[in-house]
């Protein structure tokens, strides 16, 4: 392994319940042929929060390290967010095209804190498909979740021909799918309402905000965006939930 390759993280984040328990794992290859496992967790907190918090620490452990980064993630959020959503996020004062709150901003600043601090080009971001076998993915997943569980894991720290899976074992095809026509039609969509059930009791709201204070960490709740009186009606009988009601 020569030192014209780039530092390789492979990265992951898990949470049971969504919000619920959740941990993250990566796995960092340097060029000097060491391998370092991190891995970390929360008691209350969300897949995305968990993959934002993988890739954060990754590329802090190797802020002292001179180099390009090669991370690879099975999240397209993180990669989509810090490669294209973060400008616009940042030029509206980290709203949304639709006027509510960037979610998890304070993470999405550090991850671009990190990025930032490195020189223009050197963080390279990879998608890989979750669970077909990568090694690299398939153990940051099986750490992230050990941690969400509370399991105890043996982190391994120590020379790449020490480390018992192939690692360099890369996938070919790295670049982010497509959304297919028809969900990118739908996701830009106006908002007609956002509906909520917590505990049961359903709700109507006019603005993305007042339905995210309703939800955010409330177990089991759940939440969608209606585009019209018809899709209002079609969300709510799929939850088992007589229009009516609301």
């Amino acid at each position: 392994m020569g030192t014209s390759l780039p530092i390789i993280v492979f990265t992951d984040g898990a949470a049971k319940g969504n919000p619920g328990p959740g941990g993250w794992g990566a796995i960092v290859v340097t060029p000097d042929q060491h391998v370092t496992e991190l891995g970390g967790g929360s008691p209350h907190t969300t897949n995305n929060k968990m993959e934002l918090s993988g890739a954060i620490a990754a590329l802090q452990h190797v802020a002292n390290q001179p180099g390009p980064v090669a991370i690879y993630t099975d999240s397209t959020y993180v990669i989509q967010g810090i490669t294209q959503w973060i400008w616009g996020w940042r030029k509206r004062g980290w709203k949304t095209a639709d006027g509510s709150d960037v979610l998890n901003r304070e993470l999405w600043e550090q991850l671009s804190s990190v990025v930032g601090a490195r020189p223009s080009g050197d963080v390279n971001w990879h998608w890989v498909r979750g669970h077909v076998g990568t090694p690299g993915n398939e153990r940051a997943d099986q750490i992230s979740v050990a941690f969400a569980l509370g399991e105890s894991l043996d982190l391994y720290v120590g020379p790449l021909d020490g480390y018992p899976l192939p690692i360099l074992q890369l996938p070919d095809d790295t670049t982010v799918p497509r959304r297919p026509a028809g969900s990118a039609a739908k996701t830009t969509a106006a908002a007609y309402s956002y509906l909520s059930v917590v505990n049961g009791v359903p709700m109507r709201h006019v603005t993305w905000a007042e339905c995210e204070r309703r939800v955010k960490g409330q177990p089991g709740a759940r939440f969608k965006k209606a585009t019209s009186a018809a899709d209002e009606s079609a969300i709510l009988n799929g939850w088992g939930i007589d229009p009516s009601r609301i």
